[in-house]
C-alpha cells in the first residue's frame, strides 16, 4: 500500500483564499485592515524563519503584520510590557509571542505571557480563557495547529464520528487542543504520552492518529493500523547521516536532499510508515503551511468579533 499525501500547501492555500472576502469587508467597515501584532525576543534562527514567514503571509493576504523584536537579554518583564501596549492598542486585532522565549526569561515565561495576551487577541488560542471554551465547544480562537488539522482532515474527506483516534502528544500547544477538536467531531479519543505503556499497542488501534511528540520517526508501521489516517505534527532537523541513511534508500530525492544540505526536516512518522498507512500528511508540506493559515484566520476572526461584526455568542 502507497498512503495518499494529504497536501497541506493546497489546504492552506484555499483557506487564505476563503479569507480574501472576509479581510476585505472587515477593512471596509473598519477603514483599516486586520492587524496582527508579533513579539519577537531572542535570536532563535528557527524562530526568525517562522515569524518571517507569518509577516509575508499576513500581509500577502492583505492583513497588516508588524514586528516588535526585543533582544536576547530582554527581561520577562520586558516582554511582558510590549504585551500590554499591544492589548491596549485598539489598532491591533491579534498578538502572538513566538515561542520558545530566550531560557533567561525563567521557566513559567511562556505561561506568564500566554495569561498576560488579551483573550480577544489571543490568536495562539493558549489563553485559559480561550482553551476553557475550547473544553465547551465555544471556542472562537483555537491553537493554530489542531484547528489546521482539523480543516485538513475535513476538506480531505476523513471522517471522524465514530472513528477511534489516537493522539501522541499531550503539550497545551499541540496533543490536548487536537484531543478535544477530534472529542468535538464524536471519534473516540485517546491521548498517549511518556509515561502510557506500550503506545504502540494503543496507536496501531486508530483510524486517526495523531504524532506529536517531536522525535524524528518515532512511529513506525509497528503503531500504525494498516489503511489508517497519519497525521504527522512533527518538525525535527537531523544532521545525522546514518540515521538518514536508514530511513531512505540510496538515490532516494528526501536522501539527496540531505546530501546536498547536510541537514533534514523530517517528522515524528518513520518513512516506513507511508507503506502501511492510508494517508500520510507529508513533512515538510503538511501541517506547518496549515499553522499559519489558520494564524492568518485567527487574526480575521478576531478582528470582526472585536469590531461586532461576529454574531454574540
Amino acid at each position: 500500500m502507497s498512503a495518499r499525501s494529504l497536501d497541506g500547501i493546497a489546504t492552506a492555500a484555499r483557506i487564505r483564499a476563503e479569507l480574501g472576502d472576509r479581510i476585505a469587508r472587515f477593512t471596509a467597515a473598519a477603514g483599516r485592515p486586520p492587524a496582527l501584532g508579533i513579539v519577537l525576543a531572542g535570536d532563535d534562527p528557527a524562530s526568525q524563519i517562522y515569524v518571517s514567514s507569518k509577516l509575508r503571509t499576513a500581509g500577502d493576504a492583505g492583513c497588516r503584520a508588524e514586528l516588535f523584536r526585543l533582544p536576547a537579554d530582554a527581561s520577562l518583564d520586558e516582554t511582558l510590557a510590549v504585551v500590554a501596549r499591544l492589548n491596549a492598542d485598539d489598532t491591533f486585532d491579534g498578538i502572538l509571542v513566538q515561542s520558545p522565549l530566550p531560557k533567561g526569561m525563567g521557566r513559567d515565561a511562556e505561561q506568564r505571557v500566554f495569561d498576560t495576551v488579551s483573550p480577544a487577541k489571543d490568536v495562539d488560542g493558549f489563553h485559559a480563557q480561550n482553551v476553557g471554551l475550547l473544553v465547551q465547544k465555544r471556542a472562537r480562537l483555537v491553537a493554530c495547529t489542531p484547528a489546521g488539522v482539523m480543516q485538513l482532515l475535513a476538506r480531505e474527506g476523513i471522517t471522524l464520528a465514530g472513528k477511534r483516534a489516537v493522539v501522541i502528544g499531550r503539550s497545551d500547544i499541540v496533543g490536548k487542543p487536537m484531543a478535544l477538536l477530534l472529542l468535538h467531531e464524536d471519534a473516540t479519543v485517546t491521548i498517549c504520552h511518556s509515561r502510557t505503556p506500550d503506545v504502540a499497542a494503543i496507536a496501531s488501534d486508530a483510524d486517526v492518529l495523531v504524532a506529536a511528540v517531536g522525535r524524528p520517526a518515532y512511529v513506525t508501521p509497528a503503531y500504525v493500523k494498516p489503511g489508517a489516517t497519519v497525521i504527522d505534527v512533527g518538525i525535527n532537523r537531523v544532521d545525522d547521516a546514518a540515521l538518514v541513511a536508514g530511513w531512505y534508500p540510496e538515490g532516494h530525492p528526501r536522501r539527496q536532499v540531505f546530501e546536498k544540505k547536510q541537514s533534514l526536516v523530517i517528522g515524528d512518522v518513520h518513512p516506513a510508515v507511508w507503506d502501511v498507512a492510508g494517508a500520510v500528511t507529508p513533512v515538510p508540506g503538511g501541517v506547518g503551511p496549515l499553522t499559519i493559515a489558520m494564524l492568518l484566520a485567527n487574526t480575521v476572526t478576531a478582528a470582526e468579533a472585536r469590531a461586532g461584526l461576529l454574531a454574540t455568542r
